[in-house]
């Protein structure tokens, strides 16, 4: 889908060089992307929890990731409801 701020000629220019990539080199930036979506969550998180260490960020980046059910269920009460 392209993105409204994309013109038609610029989409199919990215959607001809995504095709000639090599598979690999296609996972590798998408897990890249993935990375990158983590951190700036971690970050947002940080700021709005300055007091939590390192477990508790890890603990509500993982609930945002799996939902409050699931997450509720691999880590039981481990993050106050809020």
């Amino acid at each position: 889908m392209r993105p409204a701020d994309t013109s038609p000629e610029a989409w199919e220019v990215y959607l001809r060089l995504v095709r000639a990539m090599p598979p690999a080199e296609r996972l590798r930036r998408a897990l890249d992307l993935s990375e990158d979506v983590r951190r700036v969550a971690e970050a947002g998180l940080r700021l709005k929890y300055p007091r939590a260490d390192a477990r508790e960020i890890a603990l509500r980046r993982a609930r945002l990731e799996l939902g409050r059910e699931l997450f509720r269920k691999a880590y039981g009460e481990a993050l106050p409801d809020e």
